[in-house]
Parts: C-alpha cells; structure tokens; sequence
C-alpha cells in the first residue's frame, strides 16, 4: 500500500469512470478557511494540449495474469526513438537516484527483474551529469510492453488543509495515528497465486476480522484511545486528503504540519464521484472534484452519508524534511512520480507513457502504490502541491500506451524462458 494512498481527485474519485471531466476554464474550489467554514479562492484556468499516443506492440489476446511476467507481452520501442523531454528526464533521474537503495532490496513483485538487474544503472545513476539525463536512460534501460501495453494514466496531488494540533472550536475533525490492533497480512507468503495481494484487520480472539469501516470510526470506535494526531477543520477537505493520502495541515499560528499515509482499514475504496454519477446526483459537467465538493458542502447531511459509503479509511503519521512519501519510503516527485501496480510495474523503475494528452505523456518513475491503482498499464500521475497540481491532478484522465524501462539483459533473460499470457514472456 502507498504511503500517498490512492489516488485521483474526479478521476479517482470516480474509481477510474472514463467519462470524468476535466475543469478547462477559471472558476472556484473551496477550502477551509482558519475558522474552518468554507470559501472560495481562484481555480487557475488550465487548457489541455492533447496528443497522440504510440500505438502498442501487437500481442495475441489472452486474460491477464497476476503479475507482469505472467501476463507476458513483448519488447517496447527503442528508447532513442522515444523523444524524451529533457526536463522530464532530469526530474526522472533524480527521482530514480532515490529510488535506487530501495531497488536494490525490494521484492519485484512484477516477476520482471530481480535485485542485481539494477546494480549497473544505479551505480552508474549515482554520479551521473543530470544535464545528460536522457543518455543515461538510452544507455543503462530497454522497453518492456506488459500485456496489450493499453494505459490509463489518473493524477494526485499534495492537499493543503486547514487543522490544529489540538481540539478546539472550529477543529473537530480527528485525524488519526496508526492503531496498533492493525495488523497487516501479506497473502503472497501463503500462496503464489496471491503474490501481491494484502489485507488488513484486526484480531478478535483468534479470529482475524475486519477493521472497523469509516463509519464506525467516525461514530468513536478510536475516541479517547490517544490516537489523535491533529484536528482538521473541514470534514469534506479532510475525506479528500484521505483520498490523497497525505498533505500539509495549514495551522492556526501560520505554521505547517507534514502528514504522511501511516496505514488503512483494510476496507475496500469505493469512488463516491461513480455513485452520485449513477444516482443522478452530479451532471457529467460537475464531475470535477471541484463540482463533487460542492455537491457535498451544499447538501452535509445526505454528503456525510454519501462520504461513509467509502468504507476505507486512511491513518496518518507527522513526518519532517522532504515529502510527501511514497511506498518506497522516498519523497515522491512533482510531475515526475507515478503510483502504479508493483504486481505489473518494479518499484522505481521508470515508465514512459504516451497518452492523449501532453500532459500525462512523458517520462516518470514507478515510486508509489494506490489503492484503487490495480491492474497491467494503470497509472497515477503525481503533481506536487498547490492550485495548479490540484486542478491538473483532479481532472486527470489520460490513455494510451506504456513501456516500462528495464535495465539492459533482462530482456534477453526473460525471453530465454517459457512464453506466458497471450504474447511472448517480454
């Protein structure tokens, strides 16, 4: 699970619905102003510059197994012939430069590389000339088309909230540490067809049982155990920031407290945005999550009911220094960190996407996880903070075609195996 859980804004929020919109022109999102009632501030007008993505590799249909290397696929294009921005690669190679002590210890879930298939590139990315960024990536990778190479590319951000370290009129919202009755399982040490999958609970007697849901917690089931790390104050702001899975609480001394994803419930994500869609709540044109917040700030009640029928909840922990943190327990990288699926793409390995929109396209790093982010080919693009990233990431909504970046041999290796899936072992 990502320390940035998961996700979106609209797009997320909608659970993946590939008919959420984005915002296109100025207009208004509100936010908790230091007293915590609701404002406005300008939303910057933002113009999408669409593209036109690579067309994958032809691969024989077949259904998708549960990893990369199950679900098989072919050799990607060549990375010279990619036209990597330069910009986008400097941001990649600092980002991957982070990512590499954890590389080199990580489990590679995908099937597609092991510990010592980096070693070269890492060594090499340690005192590389960022101003030649793009030889680095040309020199040390090769493409990996997992499956049908079909990508679908959503968007976070770092949210800004208003909260207080302590409870006080106008801040009643808790926000809460990790519990220590959570217990984590990981599924793949019990069974390989479970490789990747985990779930969380809590023990009753010797039962493991499900954690409580949004609902029980929100109605006490934490009160009172000294669990409370801040206060928000705005309930709406905070179910977002959960959505994200980490921000910055904006103080009431004018002073910022970090908070990073600390763990979840265990309980299932479920995109409210699909289901006001589904009951005629929101019109396709107030599907940004600007239009989803007022929806809920103009109706709380039937809002607040709407919010618990996400049953997951995220818990949080303070942390100092560079962030947000993704899953590898490194700071993630505005418009250069993508959260994705480590059963179908290595943590910190680069992904370049080719997306219909110019935006999305580009070079990024595999350094986060997300809990509705499931799935070969299926990205989370991350923005950084402020009104741009919050637009941008909130109507992100982009698809196309994805190579993973492998380091050079492990093709050679892989395809000296058995053919898997519906195409060749990459």
């Amino acid at each position: 699970m990502r320390r940035i859980l998961c996700v979106v804004l609209a797009a997320q929020v909608l659970a993946g619905c590939a008919n959420s919109v984005v915002p296109r022109s100025a207009g208004s999102a509100p936010i908790a102003d230091r007293a915590g009632s609701a404002t406005a501030i300008p939303t910057p007008a933002y113009r999408i510059k669409p593209a036109t993505p690579i067309m994958p590799r032809a691969v024989t249909p077949a259904p998708a197994g549960p990893t990369a290397l199950s679900t098989g696929g072919v050799a990607g294009p060549d990375i010279a012939s990619l036209n990597i921005d330069k910009a986008a690669a400097s941001r990649a190679l600092v980002a991957f430069q982070l990512s590499c002590p954890a590389l080199l210890r990580r489990t590679d879930y995908s099937g597609l590389t092991n510990n010592a298939d980096w070693s070269s590139a890492c060594a090499s990315a340690a005192t590389w000339d960022r101003s030649r960024a793009i030889d680095f990536f040309t020199g040390n990778f090769e493409t990996v088309q997992v499956g049908d190479g079909k990508s679908y590319a959503t968007g976070y951000y770092e949210p800004e909230i208003a909260g207080s370290r302590v409870r006080t009129p106008g801040y009643t919202v808790p926000i809460y540490g990790r519990p220590a009755d959570v217990i984590d399982v990981d599924l793949g040490k019990f069974s390989d067809k479970l490789v990747g999958k985990k779930i969380s609970g809590r023990v009753s007697g010797t039962t493991l049982i499900p954690y409580y849901t949004r609902s029980e917690i929100e109605d006490g089931a934490l009160a009172g155990k000294g669990l409370e790390l801040a206060w928000a104050a705005d309930p709406v702001e905070f179910f977002f920031l959960q959505v994200q899975g980490s921000g910055k609480l904006q103080l009431p001394d004018g002073s910022t407290m970090q908070i990073a994803y600390g763990g979840q419930n265990g309980r299932d994500y479920t995109g409210i945005g699909a289901l006001m869609r589904d009951r005629g709540l929101v019109m396709p044109g107030q599907l940004s999550m600007q239009g989803i917040m007022a929806y809920l700030r103009a109706h709380p009640d039937e809002g607040r009911a709407i919010m618990r029928e996400n049953k997951s909840w995220v818990f949080f922990r303070e942390i100092t220094g560079d962030g947000p943190i993704g899953a590898l327990g490194v700071a993630v990288t505005g418009r250069g960190s993508v959260a994705a699926d480590p059963a179908f793409a290595p943590l910190g390995a680069p992904v370049f996407l080719s997306m219909d929109r110019a935006d999305a396209s580009g070079l990024w790093i595999a350094q986060d996880t997300g809990g509705a982010i499931k799935g070969a080919n299926r990205f989370d693009t991350f923005w950084g903070a402020g009104a741009d990233a919050r637009v941008i990431a909130g109507g992100m909504s982009a698809r196309g075609t994805a190579f993973i970046f492998v380091p050079k041999g492990v093709l050679a290796r892989l395809q000296s195996g058995s053919t898997t899936g519906g195409g060749t072992t990459p």
